[in-house]
């Protein structure tokens, strides 16, 4: 973010920062609908792999009080429901109306437990009390924030001691060729794809540019311990085209 300006990225776009929320949210009224499907086509099915990953990596058992941040149609909420059991509490949480409508309608008519609850909510001013949650998640959500060190610092306020943060999002591969072959990918066939089964190659282009504006592996794994966070981590998965980032709250 370029503060003496006033501006920020909005793909490789410079935008002024209270523009940011709106257009990103355009982005995602339009792609709502057939969400699960592009995600599906997009990644050959392998966004499942590295969800189930992630789920694997909370640690979350029942009992526990679980956010998941642009919870979107709810995939890692619907695991962490059955985790917690009817003592626990998951919060799927998501600024973009549409994108929380989609995801509501999917778990409830998958017969979702009532440990299930709803948020429409900013990443970045989270609305709830502090050291509430023993496990925050937020899976392709932080790249589209517009100011994400205060999101993460609004995580680690709501978490208790000792809970862990998740962040699975695409990062930086960690091969020149494979970087090359991802490039070509994400910015010729990726908005084709968006064009035919959306009629919106805009955005998926943006979508694509997102991904190359986001912090690299380190830099966001600074940005977690900038924020307050202990024992940060990640792990890249399928080449570091996406990594998991752990961190702890002391």
């Amino acid at each position: 973010m370029t503060n003496d300006q006033k501006t920020t990225h909005f793909g490789f776009e410079q935008v002024a920062v209270e523009k940011k929320a709106e257009r990103v949210a355009d982005v995602f009224h339009s792609v709502a609908a057939k969400y699960d499907l592009m995600n599906d086509l997009m990644s050959a099915g392998i966004h499942r792999l590295w969800k189930r990953f992630t789920i694997e990596a909370s640690g979350v058992r029942a009992g526990h009080k679980v956010l998941d941040i642009a919870g979107g149609t709810g995939d890692l909420s619907y695991q962490f429901s059955k985790l917690v059991g009817k003592d626990g509490q998951v919060i799927l949480a998501d600024i973009n109306a549409s994108m929380l409508n989609v995801g509501r309608d999917r778990l409830i008519d998958r017969g979702v437990a009532g440990n299930l609850q709803f948020a429409q909510a900013d990443a970045q001013y989270l609305p709830f009390p502090d050291n509430t949650f023993d496990c925050i998640t937020i899976a392709f959500g932080l790249r589209n924030v517009t100011d994400k060190d205060l999101a993460l610092r609004s995580m680690l306020r709501v978490l208790k001691p000792g809970g862990r943060l998740l962040v699975l999002e695409f990062s930086k591969p960690q091969h020149t060729a494979l970087e090359k072959v991802y490039d070509t990918y994400s910015f010729k066939l990726l908005p084709l794809m968006g064009k035919l089964i959306t009629n919106d190659a805009d955005s998926y282009r943006y979508l694509a540019e997102s991904i190359r504006m986001h912090p690299d592996q380190e830099t966001l794994k600074g940005m977690m311990r900038d924020a307050g966070f202990v024992n940060t981590e990640f792990s890249n998965m399928t080449g570091g085209i996406v990594a998991l980032h752990k961190g702890i709250k002391p």
